[in-house]
């Protein structure tokens, strides 16, 4: 017996067991789809019903068929910018002729009252989004067993087939991303239209080292940025730097962003003593063995106060795999927004399979990681390893030797090598009154620029502060 939605309880409800030849009830949640639709409606078809469209819900999403009826109806008052109540939605449905067929006002106004907020709206939408993408996959699945049991001409021609149809399930999870050269042209004349008008400087999130800046425009959205060094060069320091100087606001150059840093190999609370100290220009190895000095402490004071401030989180977790990585990245940023994210390092990131050859393993952690760029619309700094092969030739580091992938030269967008100009002990050997073991010139290599130049940008690193600083004029002769 049917009810007046046109359905039949057993279709949708009940515990699937029964008598031989009784079919198992498909994965639904009525509960999950009322609460969706009584969110649309007390939010008055805007945000909420927005959220639907971007994730893909349509009225076939929808177990019962009145809901399918509701949301087709709630569809089509957004599509006409009409605002949704009650009565509003009632009568689209009239017009529509479905108002029967869902129960009329009466089960209208029974749904809205289920709920007294849209707080759970997108915990009731990924519910519903899950048993669709479930019903999909069981009849896909159905078909493709019984083709089995059939005769098969061309094996190949049916595994490709059977491919091409799950791959069409799994677009269901994924937000269309192409999209027509209209609106991108659009907003790159109006950054030109800035540009000439010099309202817009076209600079991304700064480094803080102005040779660098001029070179790469500072850092944007969506790029993979790979820096890479031997062990004890700096590019912790380095990168750490660059955190410093997107998160501390600075005049006339932007607003401080929200940064999000994975530190697989050493401690927050190691970070945040080279960030007190390099921000109060404290030597820290003179910190562990005490001091007097007032004014040290009041600087340390000061800088702590300043870095409490800011907009940095730290997750210093010890092993992390690739797929928890961006889950934790996209958690932070759906809370505070993110404007950059570093990692340090690339190499004890684990892959998803560890039956995987490492190389593979690398490969798939470097796509990912240029996906999050994406995904996220942030700049993604990822600092790695270069083998030996610089160090035994005694010449310059190159885009070749980044360690264990040639993937990570393909996906990243901007590769910085870092490498000593000189060998520090023979510095010290050659008895130069004028060395000093905390100022090292250090060589930053731009190997790759997919929109700019590459070149060489001559540092200094201040060893005692963990700080890199534009070079001195010595320096940049050397």
């Amino acid at each position: 017996m049917k009810s007046k939605g046109g359905y039949s309880k057993k279709s949708y409800g009940g515990s699937g067991s029964g008598s031989q030849g009784s079919l198992r009830v498909l994965p639904h949640s009525i509960d999950a789809e009322e609460g969706l639709i009584a969110s649309c409606i007390l939010d008055g078809g805007l945000e909420v019903l927005n959220e639907c469209i971007e994730k893909r819900i349509s009225e076939d999403s929808f177990f019962k068929p009145a809901h399918k009826f509701l949301f087709e109806a709630l569809k089509e008052l957004y599509e006409e910018n009409i605002p949704v109540d009650e009565i509003v939605l009632f009568d689209k449905l009239q017009k529509l002729g479905h108002d029967e067929d869902v129960g009329g006002l009466a089960t209208i106004n029974r749904i809205t009252d289920r709920i007294e907020t849209v707080a759970h709206a997108s915990h009731w939408l990924e519910i519903v989004r899950e048993k669709a993408l479930l019903r999909s996959l069981i009849k896909t699945s159905s078909g493709l067993i019984e083709k089995c049991y059939t005769h098969v001409d061309d094996m190949e021609s049916f595994l490709g087939q059977a491919e091409q149809d799950i791959f069409k399930i799994s677009q269901g999870r994924i937000v269309d991303a192409a999209q027509h050269i209209k609106g991108p042209i659009e907003s790159a004349a109006k950054m030109v239209n800035l540009l000439l008008q010099k309202k817009h400087s076209g600079f991304g999130l700064r480094s803080g080292l102005k040779d660098l800046d001029a070179m790469t425009f500072g850092f944007h959205p969506t790029q993979m940025i790979v820096l890479a060094a031997r062990p004890s060069v700096g590019k912790t320091s380095l990168a750490m730097n660059f955190v410093e100087r997107a998160i501390i606001p600075h005049v006339n150059e932007g607003d401080p962003a929200n940064v999000l840093v994975f530190s697989l190999e050493m401690g927050a609370d190691q970070l945040a003593m080279r960030m007190l100290c390099g921000r109060a220009g404290v030597d820290m190895e003179k910190l562990r063995t005490g001091f007097s000095d007032k004014e040290q402490s009041r600087n340390l004071a000061q800088a702590a106060k300043e870095l409490q401030s800011t907009t940095l989180w730290i997750d210093d977790s010890g092993h992390l795999t690739i797929s928890e990585l961006r889950a934790k990245a996209r958690r932070v940023d759906a809370k505070h927004k993110l404007g950059l994210v570093v990692i340090d390092y690339l190499q004890l990131i684990a892959g998803s399979d560890n039956r995987m050859p490492r190389e593979q393993q690398i490969a798939e952690i470097s796509r990912n990681l240029k996906g999050m760029s994406k995904e996220l619309n942030l700049p993604v700094i990822v600092l790695s390893q270069l083998n030996r092969a610089s160090e035994k030739d005694n010449r310059d580091p190159r885009l070749s030797d980044l360690r264990e992938s040639g993937s990570i030269e393909q996906d990243a967008d901007v590769v910085f090598l870092l490498h000593r100009t000189q060998n520090r002990s023979s510095l010290e050997d050659d008895g130069n009154e004028q060395f000093d073991p905390n100022f090292e010139p250090i060589k930053l290599i731009v190997a790759k620029q997919r929109n700019g130049p590459t070149g060489e940008v001559p540092l200094t690193f201040i060893r005692n502060l963990t700080k890199f600083e534009n070079a001195a004029k010595d320096y940049a002769s050397q």
